[in-house]
């Protein structure tokens, strides 16, 4: 099993084409030449690098943190950004002529993962269009997108939820590398952020500890996580005693791991910047990043 540091190297090797200094692996990580050197020499003495490149043993000792799969929660109505949603669910609105769905799913399909499940309710047989670029996407129907918060979303998808990436539809990602072919434990994408009036995350020993509606010093939570194989099968579980449990179906998903069940996971934050995906949420959003719709 690899450390935390010696995945983190092995991961930005393995991402690039050319040979990579240990000045710049350490940019990249945001560490010290000095530590990058002592990761750099255990992996040599493991014969997993060789003249700044991974090795084949290197690329072998990856393969146990490969993301295996991608649930998509697409199912909700979009009512915030009403009249557009009344005929087109919102994952599928284009903005300057792109779906805000593509890019994620460019992300999903230039990193090799093949399983991507969208879980679909509301004017659902639109999504079939997406089968003509993507056409390894399996849709899973949620019945109760209209009578239930989005937890039954992945509650449908429980079944898949290990090895995976679990992401909202309507999230613009403009930078795609967030979406990496290996992860090394569960996390949520996290901006940091001095204030914030919307969902958010504290941590404590480098790990989630609390989830809140608007804060300060703190994460603002990006609706991009990933789950292990451990955890996600646990995830199942909590989800779906969650979703039989009184008020249940009223929840937001997130709340079983990050609240409700917090004690049964150890999840971490990926940190990214504010311009690398957008939430949005508002008719006068969108039309203040897609002036066409001003018309």
């Amino acid at each position: 099993m690899l450390s935390k540091n010696q995945f983190d190297v092995l991961e930005i090797l393995s991402s690039q084409q050319n040979k990579l200094s240990q000045r710049k692996i350490a940019d990249l990580l945001d560490v010290s030449v000095g530590k990058v050197n002592k990761i750099w020499c255990e992996l040599e003495q493991a014969a997993l690098v060789n003249d700044g490149r991974i090795t084949q043993k290197g690329v072998e000792a990856l393969q146990p943190y490969r993301v295996k799969r991608a649930v998509i929660v697409a199912a909700g109505f979009g009512s915030r950004l009403v009249p557009i949603t009344l005929n087109t669910p919102k994952p599928l609105v284009r903005v300057k002529g792109v779906r805000i769905i593509e890019p994620l799913l460019d992300a999903l399909t230039e990193c090799g993962i093949e399983e991507i499940y969208l879980v679909r309710g509301y004017l659902s047989t639109q999504f079939d269009d997406l089968l003509y670029k993507y056409p390894n996407i399996r849709f899973i129907e949620n019945p109760y997108y209209n009578e239930a918060n989005n937890i039954s979303s992945v509650y449908a998808a429980r079944e898949f939820l290990h090895n995976a990436y679990i992401a909202e539809a309507d999230l613009l990602l403009y930078n795609k590398k967030l979406i990496r072919r290996y992860q090394y434990c569960s996390n949520y994408l996290g901006i940091p952020s001095d204030e914030t009036d919307d969902w958010c995350l504290y941590l404590k020993n480098n790990y989630i500890n609390r989830l809140a509606v608007g804060g300060k010093d703190c994460y603002k939570l990006v609706g991009i996580s990933y789950w292990t194989e451990e955890d996600g099968r646990k995830l199942c579980a909590d989800i779906q005693q969650c979703i039989a449990s009184p008020g249940g179906k009223e929840r937001f998903w997130d709340q079983v791991p990050l609240e409700l069940c917090k004690n049964h996971y150890k999840v971490s934050v990926r940190r990214c910047q504010q311009q690398d995906v957008v939430e949005i949420d508002t008719f006068n959003e969108l039309k203040a990043i897609d002036p066409s719709y001003n018309c």
